[in-house]
C-alpha cells in the first residue's frame, strides 16, 4: 500500500521560508511525478508545484521566483522550498505521487503564514 508522509509545515511570519518533505513508502514501483498541491480554507486544491521522474518541473504563477521543488529519487522523496512567504500562501499542503497513472495523496501539513 503506497504511503507519502509529509513533514514541515508550521507557522511562518510572511517574508519567512519553510521547507515541505514528503518520502514514499510502501511499494517499489517507480513514480512518474511528485507534486504539492495546497488548499486555503474555502477554496479548492490547487497545484503548487510538480517534478516528473525526468526533472521537469512546473509551478504556479503563485509559486514562479519564490518556491522551489525538487527530488531525491533513491529515496522517492520530494522537497518543496518555499522563500518569500505571503499570507496567501497559508493552508493545508498535500503531497501527491503519480504512480503507473494513479494519483495518491498524502494527509497534508498545515502551514500557516502570519502577517
Amino acid at each position: 500500500q503506497v504511503q507519502l508522509v509529509e513533514s514541515g509545515g508550521g507557522l511562518v511570519q510572511a517574508g519567512g521560508s519553510l521547507r515541505l518533505s514528503c518520502t514514499k513508502s510502501g511499494t517499489h514501483l517507480g513514480i512518474n511525478a511528485m507534486g504539492w498541491y495546497r488548499q486555503a480554507p474555502g477554496k479548492e486544491r490547487e497545484l503548487v508545484a510538480s517534478i516528473r521522474v525526468n526533472g521537469l518541473t512546473n509551478y504556479a504563477d503563485s509559486a514562479k521566483g519564490r518556491f522551489s521543488i525538487s527530488r531525491e529519487l533513491r529515496q522517492d522523496t520530494v522537497h518543496l522550498q518555499m522563500n518569500s512567504l505571503k499570507t496567501d500562501d497559508t493552508g493545508v499542503y498535500f503531497c501527491t505521487a503519480n504512480i503507473l497513472g494513479r494519483d495518491f495523496w498524502g494527509q497534508g501539513t498545515q502551514v500557516t503564514v502570519s502577517s
